[in-house]
C-alpha cells in the first residue's frame, strides 16, 4: 500500500488461523513469547537496541478474534527512508527483524526458552483473571459468551486459566510449528517505502480459511442472563441478531439506534429519561450482531430496559425520519475517513476485506454507505431481533 500521507513505513504479518476453544490459549501465548526473543535478537534488551538503532522504530504484537478466525498480529513502524541521514536506510531492516521474531524464533532442542513461556504464561494468567475489573468490557464479554454458547465466537480471546498448566515450551513450540505451516499469513506494507521493502525468503500463503458460517437462532426465546457482581453501577447488554445480508443497511441502523449522541438510545434513554450515564451500541459486522451497551444506576434496570426495546420497536414500525439518515450517514463517512489518518487503521481495513473476500478501498465503502435508502434501513429494522439480555448488578 503505498501511501505518501506519511513519514513512516508500516510492516503488518498476520497469522489467520480458526477460532477454536482447544488452542485459543496457545494462540494467546504465542506472539507475546515471540516477542521476548529471536534466533538474533536473544532478548527484549536486543531487540529494544536494535530498534534504538533504527531511529526508535515501534514494534508490537498480540491476538485478536474476528468472525470465526483467530489472528496473530505483528507490527512494525519505522522512519522512511527518505528522512534518515547520510543515506541510511531501515526499511528494510525492519522487514527482515519482524521475519526473524516471527518465523526464526529463540528455541533449542525443539523448545521455546523455559524461562519465557513461564513468565509469559504467569502474565497471561493475570490478564484472564484480571477480565472482571473492567465492568463493562467484562459484561461485554459475557453477554457474546452467552450469544454465542455453540458458536466459537464465544470464545474468550486471551484463553483459560485451566488450559495453561497444561501447556510447555515444548508442546508450545510444536503447536507454534504447526501453525506456521499451516496458517494463512498476511504481509502488509503501507507507507512512502512500500514497494522497495522486498522478502528475501520463500512463503507459501495457504488459505485454508473457510467461508463464515452464519450462527442461528435455534430458539426464539430471549435468552435473559444476571450475574451479581461488587459493582457501583448496573451494566445491561443486549445483543441483537440482524439479518446477513446488506450489512450497510445494518451499519445506518446501528448508527441511528445507538451511533453518537444524535442517536436515538442517546437521546431517549440518556438525555430525556436520564437513565443512564453512558449509552450506545455496536455493530460486529462478520457475526451480524448489534451490542448495546449501557452503564445504569442498579435502580433504573426497568426503565431502562423498557425504553430501549422501545426505541428497537419504534424503527420496527419505520420511525426513522431522513434527517436520522443522513446525520448517521455522516457519522460513518466520518469514521470511514478517520481510517485514512491512521497507517494501522488502514491496513487493517485492507486486511479485513481480503480476509473475507470484498476487496473494497475506504473510498468504494464510502459510496456503498451513500447509496442506502430510508427503505432499506427501515426493512433492517423489522428483521433485527434481541437475542440476549445480560445484566450485571450489585
Amino acid at each position: 500500500m503505498e501511501n505518501n500521507k506519511f513519514k513512516t513505513n508500516e510492516i503488518a504479518i498476520f497469522l489467520t488461523l480458526p477460532l477454536k476453544r482447544e488452542t485459543i490459549t496457545m494462540n494467546a501465548l504465542i506472539p507475546s513469547v515471540l516477542r521476548r526473543g529471536s534466533a538474533t535478537y536473544k532478548n527484549q534488551i536486543e531487540i529494544g537496541k536494535q530498534l534504538e538503532n533504527m531511529y526508535g522504530a515501534f514494534f508490537n504484537c498480540g491476538i485478536d478474534k474476528t468472525g470465526d478466525y483467530c489472528i496473530l498480529k505483528f507490527y512494525i513502524e519505522t522512519l522512511s527512508d527518505r528522512f534518515l541521514p547520510n543515506g541510511e536506510t531501515v526499511s528494510q531492516k525492519s522487514m527482515d527483524m519482524l521475519w526473524d521474531i516471527i518465523f526464526n524464533p529463540l528455541a533449542d532442542n525443539n523448545s521455546f526458552n523455559k524461562e519465557y513461556v513461564k513468565q509469559e504464561k504467569e502474565n497471561l494468567r493475570k490478564i484472564i483473571e484480571s477480565k472482571k475489573d473492567n465492568k463493562e468490557l467484562y459484561a461485554f464479554d459475557r453477554c457474546i459468551e452467552e450469544m454465542f454458547k455453540n458458536d466459537s465466537y464465544g470464545i474468550y480471546k486471551n484463553g483459560y486459566i485451566e488450559d495453561l498448566e497444561k501447556i510447555n515450551e515444548s508442546n508450545l513450540y510444536e503447536y507454534y510449528k504447526q501453525i506456521i505451516n499451516d496458517c494463512k499469513i498476511d504481509i502488509i506494507l503501507n507507507g512512502i517505502d512500500a514497494k522497495s521493502i522486498s522478502i528475501n525468503k520463500e512463503i507459501y500463503n495457504k488459505d485454508n480459511t473457510t467461508v463464515l458460517k452464519k450462527s442461528e437462532k435455534k430458539n426464539k426465546k430471549i435468552n435473559m442472563v444476571k450475574e451479581k457482581a461488587d459493582v457501583i453501577q448496573g451494566k445491561l447488554i443486549l445483543g441483537l441478531r440482524a439479518p446477513e445480508k446488506n450489512k450497510y443497511a445494518i451499519s445506518l441502523y446501528n448508527a441511528i439506534l445507538g451511533g453518537g449522541a444524535n442517536s436515538k438510545l442517546f437521546q431517549n434513554v440518556r438525555e430525556k429519561a436520564s437513565l443512564a450515564y453512558s449509552i450506545g451500541s455496536r455493530y460486529i459486522r462478520r457475526k451480524d450482531v448489534i451490542l448495546i451497551i449501557t452503564g445504569i444506576e442498579l435502580k433504573n434496570y426497568e426503565k431502562a430496559l423498557r425504553i430501549i426495546k422501545q426505541q428497537i420497536n419504534e424503527m420496527k414500525s419505520g420511525n426513522i425520519t431522513n434527517e436520522e439518515l443522513e446525520k448517521s450517514r455522516q457519522l460513518i463517512i466520518s469514521s470511514l475517513d478517520m481510517l485514512k489518518e491512521s497507517q494501522e487503521n488502514m491496513i487493517s481495513f485492507e486486511f479485513d476485506q481480503k480476509l473475507f473476500k470484498e476487496n473494497l478501498t475506504i473510498d468504494k465503502y464510502k459510496e456503498k454507505i451513500e447509496k442506502i435508502t430510508l427503505k432499506e434501513v427501515i426493512d433492517i429494522a423489522q428483521k433485527v431481533e434481541i437475542d440476549t439480555i445480560y445484566y450485571l448488578e450489585k
